[in-house]
């Protein structure tokens, strides 16, 4: 399976997408979707970030679905932990949208696995609780199979659940970067077929200094997507990282090789 990359760029908590999303400009948006599918984005995450004060969300997620899918027929994901607003903007979706995201507490996986269910959309899960992220790689792999268990319970196909173990920035957690590559090899071995898994890649690069931040990024999606990891919420514009992706599924034997594989990687 290709590898998948769900472009992280229009959010608002980048100055230009918050202040367009402040002045309902489209402009900002539909840029960043086009420049992001010419990239090799196979999916646009879509967040609205602190911009938007939560009464006006639903309204907001509206907006930014119609204007981004204007320029784009790529599929969207949803990112936000206000759950009215995401189902405001699948409302609206043209292709099945993903869900991004839920933690595994009952209620809230309640709400969006049935959310899912009546969309047709994938969720992304979260292997944490109301508690917080675990250090050790056996909790998130227990919180993976209870948003597996819940999956199934709601008649979501394995496919279309991308478990996130959550990898935290390497300067203040380090740690945490070994434990997050022993859980993406576990949760494959949780069902079968197996969940997809998905990680917000850049927060692994948060805060590190500029010169070294590309080559975080670059190294660990190498070292996650041998672990185990089915796509990255990453930066699709960073030609090097893109081209990161597509030479691991060479070397791992998930595509063929050929001269032009990384026009091929880009065109899928």
């Amino acid at each position: 399976m290709t590898m998948l990359i769900f472009g992280e760029r229009i959010n608002g908590m980048y100055t230009d997408i918050g202040d367009a999303l402040k002045a309902k400009d489209p402009k900002p948006l539909q840029f960043w979707a086009t420049k992001q599918e010419e990239g090799g984005a196979h999916y646009l995450d879509l967040n609205s970030g602190p911009a938007i004060p939560k009464e006006e969300r639903a309204e907001a997620y509206q907006w930014m679905v119609n204007v981004v899918q204007e320029v784009s027929e790529l599929p969207l994901l949803l990112d936000s932990t206000n759950y009215d607003a995401i189902e405001a903007g699948l409302k609206l979706c043209k292709k099945p949208a993903i869900i991004n995201s839920v933690d595994a507490t009952p209620e809230k996986m309640e709400r969006v696995f049935k959310m899912a269910a009546d969309y047709n959309a994938g969720v992304v899960g979260l292997t944490m609780d109301k508690k917080g992220i675990p250090l050790d790689h056996e909790l998130r792999v227990a919180f993976a199979m209870e948003l597996v268990a819940a999956a199934d319970e709601y008649g979501l196909p394995m496919e279309d659940l991308y478990i996130d173990p959550l990898i935290l920035p390497v300067n203040v957690a380090q740690e945490h970067a070994l434990q997050v590559l022993k859980s993406l090899a576990q949760i494959k071995m949780l069902a079968d077929p197996a969940p997809r898994t998905v990680l917000g890649l850049t927060n692994v690069s948060q805060k590190s200094p500029h010169n070294i931040t590309n080559l975080l990024n670059r190294t660990y999606l190498a070292m996650a997507i041998g672990a185990g990891l089915d796509a990255a919420i990453m930066n699709a514009n960073d030609e090097e990282l893109v081209d990161v992706a597509a030479t691991t599924q060479i070397l791992l034997g998930r595509s063929i090789y050929a001269d032009s594989y990384l026009n091929v990687f880009r065109q899928r």
